[in-house]
């Protein structure tokens, strides 16, 4: 019998890793699996671990910030940007690294099944795509500093400085997953109705 490269899902789904259909996607999954899923392999402080969704969250806001004229939709992909870990889990880069391309193309695969069935392009424009990761690096150096014990200095060398502005607006929240599922599944909801 051939290794299962499925995963059955709360809703009932079975999404198959390797050929991921957008019909076997469900936000409620993705919300799910991403407030579980703690970012930093957990080393973080706190009573909680700060999850996927949580980060996710703050990414799409730092967009918004950085890029307040941005279509609703490159919102969406930004609150998305992660959506494949509620999956595969959230892998620091110093294991992606080890794992080698393999990851990449089967983080690509979901992505672009998840971008498909909330009605994104499966591949967003690179311009965009940059934009997010500078998102992400800001979120990414927040975290570093305010949970995870990095210096100021550490984490700037690994994720650049962010603008003052941002770290003062932005706050890092540490709650309980369903606190998280709870919100990250009401922001999808206003940015797919707002599309």
């Amino acid at each position: 019998m051939p290794p299962r490269a499925w995963q059955r899902m709360l809703s009932g789904r079975r999404l198959d890793l390797l050929d991921p259909t957008p019909v076997d996607i469900e936000i409620e999954d993705i919300a799910h699996g991403l407030a579980f899923v703690a970012r930093w392999n957990g080393q973080t402080a706190g009573d909680y671990a700060y999850s996927v969704a949580e980060h996710s969250l703050l990414v799409e806001e730092i967009f918004r910030l950085q890029h307040p004229s941005a279509p609703v939709k490159w919102q969406l992909a930004a609150l998305l940007h992660d959506a494949p870990e509620y999956v595969i889990g959230d892998m620091i880069s110093p294991v992606k690294a080890a794992v080698g391309p393999s990851y990449g193309e089967l983080d690509t695969r979901l992505l672009a099944a998840i971008h498909i069935r909330f009605g994104l392009p499966a591949q967003v424009p690179q311009t965009v795509k940059k934009q997010i990761k500078k998102a992400d690096k800001v979120s990414a150096w927040l975290e570093a500093v305010r949970i995870a014990g990095f210096s100021e200095a550490e984490a700037t060398r690994f994720f650049g400085r962010p603008p003052p502005a941002l770290i003062e607006t932005c706050d890092i929240r540490l709650r309980p997953p369903v606190d998280v599922r709870r919100d990250y599944t009401a922001r999808h909801a206003e940015l797919l109705a707002a599309l």
